[in-house]
């Protein structure tokens, strides 16, 4: 696990926030161009770049889940399942990626490149759309990597007594202190 603290585990996702800002601007800039597909290849190239950067922050890259213990794989199957984009310790596609991008907003996809004919507007309205569209995958993609790194951090700081009762270690030791 890449972070041992919840507050380590904010700071990560800090961090990947401003790294999905950061090329959600490419992305509105590469809208801009109005040559077909560009758009659309940028938006699947810069995701195919940091999701797997934002698993792999949060200890959750397809390599690092397979060293997990067989329960903690479990925890994040299970506490995977439920989330929409659903690329949490998997290897990261383009396919996925494309498949991730319509069903994140495949009608702000189809305004956003049938817009870019319309002179002018167009080509501003597409930029703002694909910065909103590629932030949104990101920031939801980071949402669901914190969530499941805090319910495996959470479940590596406790410990399970012979009579089957929790103890967060890590309360414990504050308690001491």
């Amino acid at each position: 696990m890449a972070a041992t603290t919840l507050a380590e585990l904010e700071q990560i996702r800090a961090d990947c926030r401003k790294l999905v800002s950061q090329r959600a601007l490419i992305s509105a800039a590469a809208a801009v161009v109005p040559i077909p597909g560009l758009d659309v290849s940028t938006d699947v190239a810069l995701l195919l770049q940091i999701l797997p950067q934002i698993n792999e922050k949060f200890g959750l890259s397809a390599q690092q889940v397979e060293e997990l213990s067989p329960e903690l794989k479990k925890i994040m199957v299970v506490g995977g399942a439920n989330f929409s984009i659903g690329l949490l310790g998997k290897v990261i596609t383009p396919q996925r990626v494309l498949s991730l991008l319509k069903s994140m907003g495949m009608k702000s996809l189809a305004t956003k490149y049938g817009g870019k004919y319309i002179p002018v507007l167009g080509s501003v309205a597409a930029s703002g759309l694909s910065y909103v569209i590629l932030r949104r995958v990101g920031h939801k993609h980071i949402d669901e990597c914190f969530h499941i790194a805090s319910q495996l951090l959470a479940h590596q700081q406790s410990t399970v007594t012979p009579r089957g009762e929790v103890i967060d270690v890590e309360a414990k030791v504050k308690s001491i202190d």
